[in-house]
């Protein structure tokens, strides 16, 4: 155990327990956005059909 002016800061493990650990850890948000499965469908609701303002002339 690691302390940092007396509170718990880190902890010391082998680089094989390390390895183990971080091969059993969940999936970085980088690797769920580049897999190829998908985590659930996306259920977008319909669109209305307001009108839209007209966009006019910036000044």
């Amino acid at each position: 155990m690691v302390t940092r002016r007396g509170a718990e800061a880190a902890v010391l493990v082998s680089v094989q327990e390390w390895r183990r650990i971080q091969s059993a850890a969940r999936p970085s948000l980088k690797q769920l956005l580049l897999s190829d499965q998908a985590r659930a469908d996306l259920i977008a609701p319909a669109r209305g059909q307001a009108k839209r303002r007209p966009v006019g002339p910036m000044q």
